[in-house]
């Protein structure tokens, strides 16, 4: 297990991917600095909060809890790029390696979802 919320791999993986989201909007246009470019980096800072806050909490099933809440915001960040990217705020490509990145931190985030509620089906059976 991991000792501080800063080692564990999701939200290491969300991190580097909120820093790409901070200087992928910095060149939106200026009418969007409350708009779509706010609700973006609050969707992806919001991912590695949860994924942070599930770290301290205490029990198995609270701690998922948590993380269904970051995988949501993963599903946010991503429909949040979408939109961005028809707008034309930036290249195909750069949504494609966005889209992508964030799809696998979501499966990820299920992955480490799924190995905590077999450590709390094996703690209710001890």
């Amino acid at each position: 297990m991991y000792k501080q919320f800063y080692q564990v791999p999701i939200w290491q993986d969300g991190a580097r991917l909120l820093e790409k989201i901070y200087k992928l909007t910095r060149n939106f246009p200026l009418d969007e600095k409350y708009a779509l470019t706010s609700q973006l980096r609050r969707s992806a800072n919001s991912v590695v909060a949860n994924i942070a806050e599930s770290h301290g909490r205490f029990f198995y099933k609270d701690k998922i809890r948590v993380l269904y809440i970051a995988r949501g915001e993963v599903e946010e960040t991503r429909s949040h790029l979408l939109i961005a990217h028809k707008l034309n705020y930036f290249a195909q490509e750069k949504y494609l390696e966005m889209d992508k990145s964030y799809n696998l931190l979501s499966k990820d985030i299920n992955s480490y979802i799924i190995g905590l509620n077999i450590k709390n089906l094996k703690n209710i059976k001890s």
